[in-house]
């Protein structure tokens, strides 16, 4: 277990180079600290679930570094779902989309993917140096509190994690908002810092 501030200018390249082994890492992000891997390692996200001791029915939810990116992971991206991406983006909110057939079947048992964009420049440069997406739950066992210091995540998952990345508190335990998306219809799956009333005043 390795613990290296953001500001260490080998931060971003031993981080890459741990997600490139299948490792997995935790890295502050806008909201709390996020526990990630390549979201195209079946193994490393086995690793994930392990971590957490997380059900394997909840899918793991991706951040990508740039709008285009979105399509690394998803097949489509509705109207209603660009609009709110326009006006949230980066931000604190989750869309489900629908996701590639490419994936590994254990990132999401559903014909979804959740997607983020974060409004955090070091964490979005991380992602599109690790190619562009990459898995990221909370830094947390499975049901615990959020994280939102290095030293909570590692006495939450400890040597389970290959790199810990210290970038201070983050500024909240309130994680995003996830929404998911049918045709014209948004139903909101947990509610964080971005309101039904924010969404709602956005249209295509």
């Amino acid at each position: 277990m390795i613990v290296l501030s953001i500001a260490d200018d080998e931060a971003i390249r031993q981080a890459v180079a741990a997600i490139q082994r299948g490792t997995l890492i935790v890295a502050p992000t806008d909201t709390v600290y996020g526990l990630m891997c390549s979201p195209f390692d079946s193994a490393a996200i086995e690793r994930v679930y392990q971590a957490k001791q997380r059900p394997q029915t909840k899918a793991l939810p991706v951040l990508i570094a740039d709008a285009d990116d979105v399509f690394k992971v998803a097949r489509a991206m509705p109207s209603r779902a660009r609009a709110l991406a326009a006006y949230f983006w980066p931000g604190a909110l989750t869309m489900t989309l629908p996701k590639r057939d490419d994936l590994p079947p254990n990132l999401s048992h559903y014909e979804t993917i959740a997607v983020r964009m974060p409004d955090h420049d070091f964490c979005r440069a991380l992602i599109r140096a690790a190619g562009g997406v990459l898995a990221a739950t909370s830094a947390n066992r499975s049901g615990g509190h959020n994280a939102t210091t290095i030293q909570q995540a590692i006495d939450h998952l400890g040597e389970s994690v290959a790199l810990y990345l210290d970038g201070g508190s983050t500024p909240g335990d309130v994680a995003s908002t996830v929404v998911e998306l049918h045709e014209d219809e948004l139903v909101i799956l947990r509610e964080g810092v971005i309101t039904r009333q924010m969404l709602e005043k956005i249209r295509p």
